[in-house]
């Protein structure tokens, strides 16, 4: 009988650009890792997807491990050499993601650089039809991360995808069933907005989800506003942040959420580095104490 606790499964993110990733998947997955998401950022780097698809299942052996999505992290609408290889990455992965036992692609949507976010919408829709037109006939849904990389409104260099106001543009342009959101709370503390009621309203958007959080700085706030010298929030791995995790996975559950939280640790100001794996460690136990318990609790009677 099916654990229904692992309807929601806590993994985490694996570089796929390191030189064997397959080797740090077989190292980690000991301390209970349930899924990974394998990510590149911007183009393959020279992986042969079939291979590395290879290497990662024999990685994981008869582990109960899944691999959640794939992501590629970069600006597919911009014309550069690297850019037109981050749309190439996109096409490839897409085409591949059987081969991993995934139905998700995530990552950035692009954006026009330092141009106004609504200017990036006719590109967006030239890109990205196509490109959800290729998904759906594979049977792959793509996830865009809401993740500002610094951009706003006003400009940016990376995505499009990060604010609810742009969601809303965003699927106007292509109402496909298989766009959606990488959701996580980080990226709304960072402007400020309550995470909590954007699962209600955005969960049929919601495909995949990061384990980042983060620490709003109030005593900063008050002092030096937000546009000042000091940071006024702090990206955390879950457990060290602001965010009630054991309500947001109540909320995705309420939802009907099915999938996966994988966490994005290198961010944490504390534990990073040599103190990142420890730090996931600590997050991958907390986000199981949330979600009701370890995976191998025995299933309900």
């Amino acid at each position: 009988m099916p654990n229904p606790l692992l309807d929601i499964r806590i993994g985490t993110m694996v570089r796929a650009n390191l030189d064997d990733p397959a080797a740090y998947i077989k190292a980690i997955l000991p301390l209970g890792f349930e899924c990974i998401q394998p990510f590149f950022w911007q183009t393959l780097g020279g992986k042969d997807l079939p291979r590395l698809a290879g290497q990662i299942r024999e990685a994981i052996g008869d582990a109960d491990v899944t691999v959640s999505s794939i992501g590629v992290f970069g600006n597919p609408l911009e014309s550069g050499d690297v850019d037109r290889g981050v749309l190439q990455a996109w096409e490839t992965v897409i085409d591949n993601a059987h081969l991993f036992g995934t139905s998700i692609v995530s990552g950035f949507t692009g954006r026009l650089r330092g141009k106004p976010l609504p200017e990036s919408l006719p590109r967006f829709k030239e890109v990205w039809g196509p490109l959800a037109k290729r998904a759906a006939d594979k049977g792959v849904r793509i996830a865009f991360e809401n993740c500002a990389m610094d951009g706003n409104w006003a400009g940016g260099d990376w995505n499009i995808a990060h604010n609810p106001d742009a969601w809303e543009l965003m699927f106007n342009e292509l109402p496909d069933d298989n766009l959606g959101l990488e959701w996580e709370p980080c990226h709304q503390l960072v402007y400020l907005i309550d995470p909590l009621p954007q699962i209600r309203k955005w969960a049929p958007r919601i495909f995949h989800v990061h384990g980042k959080d983060a620490t709003v700085r109030w005593d900063v706030i008050r002092e030096h506003g937000v546009f000042g010298r000091l940071p006024f929030v702090q990206m955390r791995t879950p457990g060290f942040g602001d965010s009630d995790w054991t309500r947001v996975i109540s909320e995705l559950r309420l939802a009907g959420y099915k999938g996966a939280i994988d966490i994005e640790g290198w961010h944490d100001p504390v534990y990073r580095g040599d103190l990142e794996i420890t730090g996931q460690a600590r997050a991958l136990d907390y986000l199981k104490q949330c979600r009701g318990g370890a995976s191998y609790l025995p299933n309900p009677v």
